[in-house]
């Protein structure tokens, strides 16, 4: 089996797993539930069994998923679908964004500051898709392997004990690749994180002057670590003068940031203009 189809089915599994996790229930009540078998919710939740659109409907169903959860776990499905089954990949190729996966994995407080690209535990599968295939040198089988492990990393924003602080400029939400649809997608993802108790997502909106002028984006992992990400890598700074640093930047950019109502509010405004630019390219 190629290895970013072995990836992708990994990422949906632990997704699944997480999903049911969180809702309380464990393997044998969810097969019970969706009518199916327990070792196929076994199966499925390790990456060993790639579900019908039948059978993960009614997982789905099961878990009671709201319509942006359904679709991104959809969405999964068909990335598994898609991807080549026979293709192997070297353990060397390691695209642009794995360093920050790993540093975000070990750390309890992650905050992120992005002015152009969604930090990485927010994006989707299909933005992550575009994120990875824009790095130099990158290759179908890398970036299907990188979206896999980012996928499954995101599954940490849900763990109890976590807290993840997420500050955008607006004009990350309208900078954009792909297409419309995608964007209305990722939105969907952004409104549904942005509810969890675990994480505070901040935007500064476009009538609000920055306190610094932004050079890049960066996240900070506890308060040991900071990465800094490029187009042609990464680098992860400890030194701890620079981290306190980082930190102070990153406070000044959440003090002028809007959060809880006003975000969302800010959110379905530009969501809707995305909808209007789907329409338009539909007629």
């Amino acid at each position: 089996m190629g290895s970013e189809r072995r990836e992708l089915m990994k990422a949906l599994g632990a997704r699944l797993r997480g999903l049911r996790t969180e809702a309380g229930l464990t393997g044998a009540v969810l097969a019970q539930r969706a009518g199916v078998g327990q070792p196929t919710v076994s199966k499925v939740e390790n990456g060993r069994m790639v579900p019908s659109l039948d059978v993960l409907g009614r997982l789905s169903v099961a878990l009671d998923l709201d319509e942006s959860t359904s679709r991104e776990v959809r969405d999964l499905l068909v990335a598994v679908e898609a991807a080549p089954d026979t293709v192997e990949l070297s353990d060397e190729e390691v695209p642009v964004g794995a360093v920050l996966d790993e540093v975000v994995r070990s750390a309890r407080l992650v905050r992120s500051f992005q002015c152009v690209v969604l930090p990485a535990m927010l994006q989707s599968a299909e933005y992550a898709r575009h994120v990875f295939a824009s790095a130099p040198n990158s290759t179908p089988e890398a970036v299907g392997r990188a979206v896999a492990a980012r996928v499954e990393r995101q599954s940490l924003l849900y763990e109890p004990g976590r807290e993840s602080v997420f500050v955008l400029t607006e004009a990350v939400l309208r900078t954009w690749p792909g297409n419309p649809s995608l964007m209305l997608a990722q939105f969907d993802r952004l409104l549904a994180v942005e509810s969890l108790s675990t994480v505070r997502l901040g935007v500064i909106p476009w009538h609000r002057a920055v306190p610094v002028l932004p050079r890049h984006g960066f996240t900070l992992c506890d308060e040991r670590a900071v990465v800094v990400e490029s187009f042609r890598g990464e680098r992860v700074v400890d030194d701890s003068g620079e981290v306190a640093a980082y930190e102070e930047t990153f406070w000044r950019f959440e003090e002028a940031a809007l959060f809880g109502a006003e975000v969302r509010e800010l959110l379905l405004r530009v969501m809707q203009e995305f909808r209007e630019m789907e329409d338009f390219a539909t007629r």
